[in-house]
């Protein structure tokens, strides 16, 4: 039957629009059935991942229009809106890196209109700006111990939205770390030189589309991963910037806010 036709890894995750990493993933987590070759490559039958291909396709419609209210509060600029609806997302989610995930579709979204030209640049400043001060207001009232380890929060030359960072330090902040932020365009030579001296656990660094081009983004992350290395942290490349595939060693591609909560959540369990 045409349902039980098997894929491979890389027909299955074209077909969802996905990385095979994703996927893999996915599969371990029983988010999708995969059956294993003699060899150990990984088959999917074609009527499962349609399924989830229709799950994920009725969750994003209401993605967008979850994204589209939050657009609106954006806008409005009520700033005890915003806040209420930040506490509000975080309980009925259960987890701020959860939020994190809805903010960033709303994000991208919100992006998409500048881009079409249906959104003026200051509209579109105020509103990242209002949610930047909302987030940072949030993340100072989560408590955290004196020795709490800290991750230093960065971007690349030619890199000056933060946002994501300040996303990434709600995240931190509920895992238990502490955030020291680098500011934005930090030069990979300056970062390798003094990073030995800083007292940090993990560096992340985020960098959006069109910023920088992929060579100057693989030209970075070169320099600064054996700088962690060398003290023994791990080096985060978030965002959907054109980081290099593979990443350099000792650095870890992550494509959502779940992915960096994964890795907290194993720091956590190993110290």
């Amino acid at each position: 039957m045409e349902g039980s036709e098997l894929l491979g890894i890389a027909a299955a995750s074209d077909q969802l629009g996905v990385t095979p990493s994703t996927l893999k993933r996915w599969a371990d987590e029983g988010r999708v059935a995969c059956l294993k070759t003699g060899g150990g490559h990984r088959r999917f039958r074609r009527a499962d991942v349609e399924r989830l291909l229709e799950e994920m396709t009725a969750r994003s419609g209401e993605a967008r229009r979850g994204s589209e209210e939050w657009i609106q509060l954006l806008l409005e600029g009520d700033g005890h809106r915003l806040m209420g609806a930040l506490f509000a997302a975080r309980a009925r989610l259960g987890a701020w890196y959860r939020v994190g995930e809805v903010l960033s579709q709303a994000l991208r979204l919100l992006g998409a209109r500048w881009a079409q030209g249906r959104l003026a640049v200051l509209d579109e400043h105020l509103a990242t700006e209002r949610l930047r001060r909302a987030l940072t207001q949030v993340s100072s009232g989560i408590p955290l111990a004196p020795e709490a380890p800290s991750c230093l929060l960065v971007t690349p030359p030619g890199e000056e939205h933060t946002l994501g960072l300040s996303i990434a330090e709600l995240c931190l902040r509920e895992q238990s770390w502490q955030s020291l932020w680098a500011g934005a365009s930090l030069p990979a030579r300056d970062m390798a030189a003094r990073l030995a001296r800083l007292p940090v656990g993990m560096v992340a660094a985020a960098a959006s589309p069109g910023t920088a081009s992929a060579r100057a983004l693989r030209h970075w992350a070169l320099q600064v991963a054996p700088a962690c290395a060398r003290k023994g942290i791990p080096l985060i490349l978030g965002g959907a910037g054109a980081w290099p595939a593979p990443p350099p060693a000792g650095a870890v591609r992550v494509e959502s806010f779940s992915r960096f909560h994964e890795i907290l959540a194993a720091a956590g369990a190993s110290r």
